[in-house]
């Protein structure tokens, strides 16, 4: 039997020798039961709580394509945590006749799937609990929680017990110098982008390397960026909002917590803005607000964007950044518009950007070469699905004849005067999978016509009298 050997592990904090671990004790495995190792496919730093990995993906294509026949793996939490993709999975196994064989269970069963599905759920919403509860203590002693502001540096001391101490910071005071100036323009009048734009020019370095509007603005809900960050006013919060992942996609998702749910700590040494500048800028944004809702109704400068054909795929020509909608009709780059550093101040209206992109892929899909390689594509998956289906079909053929057999014998064996109770159980599970084979055979559709075909002619562009 060939087999496929999947490894992965879950953060960067641990290192590819992981992977080397999983794959020597799979190939010890595999060895053991006189197997052959066909492929091997590992993912790094990738959660198990996500479907969404590369190589978790190929080994699903590669199944269906009947690469291999037996998937190894160290546990069966290596495969995924997750209950849903784990079931999902298993099911996609069995369909194809592959089996799962772990280190840690051996060959994996519908009771594995229920128990250890369930098991690595609870693992990762108690390690949740649990990290959560010590990420609460470190705020209630006023530490870092996890990551950096900009405005501070990360300090690094030895416990009395020898061990670092983590969390502990200090006021970077060139930062510190820019987060009040940035503070100052902003309750003065200035907006951000022009903000951002003089910070770009004078080249200071921003949290995430150049500086943006947003950058600067953020979002007062979520307390997030510069002038919504309530540690420089020397008060910590913390647990103002949660983190959920979508199901569909594997992105996580913010969503706000009720204020009664936040953790407050007062650190007035990290202090940065007055608290009159604070007040002020407050006032402003909130001006700023209000002013965007005329009688009740947001005006449509301040709405969120609607989503065009081409929104989020363009990209500016001259830098390579993404190119946003500039006003109501026009496209243009962004770096350009929010941070001043490309020159590439050129626009183009929404409308003659779509015709144009649409035209030139009307015109390269119609190419004789491209319907020539579409056709063989399709000939070729359509081959491969009826042969498939003629295998299965051959498969469910051959067991139908031997469930008769059985059948025939049972009764031979009973019109000879050979009875016993448990013939009765015997023949009515053989008489329920006749039932279900019968019925599969009778649901297999005909194969469908080849609709087009690689050597038409007309489809590949060359002429013919015919």
């Amino acid at each position: 039997m060939r087999a496929a050997i999947y490894a992965r592990y879950s953060t960067d904090l641990q290192t590819d020798a992981s992977i080397e671990d999983q794959h020597r004790l799979c190939a010890r495995l595999i060895e053991g039961n006189g197997w052959r190792e066909a492929k091997t496919y590992a993912d790094h730093a990738i959660s198990g709580s996500s479907h969404l990995r590369s190589d978790f993906q190929r080994m699903l294509e590669d199944a269906h394509d009947k690469v291999f026949d037996v998937v190894v793996a160290e546990g069966l939490d290596r495969i995924s945590r997750d209950q849903e993709h784990i079931a999902a999975f298993f099911k996609q196994m069995q369909f194809l006749s592959i089996p799962i064989v772990t280190v840690a269970e051996g060959e994996i069963s519908e009771l594995h799937i229920g128990l250890k599905g369930t098991m690595s759920s609870l693992f990762i919403r108690d390690l949740a609990l649990k990290t959560h509860r010590g990420l609460e203590g470190r705020v209630l002693q006023g530490k870092s929680a996890g990551g950096i502001s900009y405005g501070y540096d990360m300090v690094r001391t030895l416990r009395a017990d020898g061990e670092k101490a983590t969390g502990d910071r200090i006021i970077n005071e060139e930062q510190a110098g820019i987060v009040r100036a940035i503070f100052r323009d902003y309750a003065n009048g200035i907006s951000p982008r022009a903000i951002a734009t003089a910070l770009n020019g004078e080249g200071v370095a921003g949290p995430r390397g150049t500086w943006g509007a947003s950058t600067i603005y953020g979002n007062h809900k979520r307390k997030t960026d510069i002038l919504n960050n309530e540690l420089y006013t020397g008060r910590l919060v913390w647990n103002h909002q949660r983190y959920i992942k979508d199901p569909n996609t594997g992105k996580r998702q913010a969503r706000l917590n009720p204020p009664e749910d936040w953790i407050i700590k007062e650190v007035p040494h990290l202090r940065i803005v007055p608290q009159d500048l604070w007040d002020a800028v407050k006032a402003r944004q909130e001006a700023t607000r209000n002013a965007a809702i005329s009688d009740g109704v947001r005006k449509l400068s301040r709405t969120k964007r609607a989503k065009h054909l081409f929104s989020g795929m363009l990209t500016c020509g001259e830098c390579g950044g993404g190119a946003i909608q500039v006003g109501k009709h026009y496209y243009g780059c962004s770096a350009s518009r929010n941070k001043g550093t490309c020159s590439n101040r050129l626009t183009i209206k929404r409308t003659d950007l779509e015709d144009r992109v649409l035209t030139g892929l009307k015109d390269q899909l119609l190419h004789p070469d491209l319907i020539a390689e579409f056709v063989k594509a399709y000939q070729e998956e359509h081959n491969r699905l009826t042969a498939q289906n003629s295998v299965e079909e051959a498969k469910t053929k051959r067991e139908l004849v031997q469930v008769t057999r059985q059948i025939d014998r049972i009764i031979e064996a009973i019109a000879e005067g050979m009875f016993h109770e448990s013939m009765k159980a015997k023949m009515g599970s053989l008489e329920t999978r006749k039932r279900d084979l019968e019925a599969n055979l009778a649901n297999v559709e005909p194969a469908a016509p080849v609709l087009l075909h690689p050597t038409c002619q007309k489809c590949t562009g060359t002429k013919s009298r015919t």
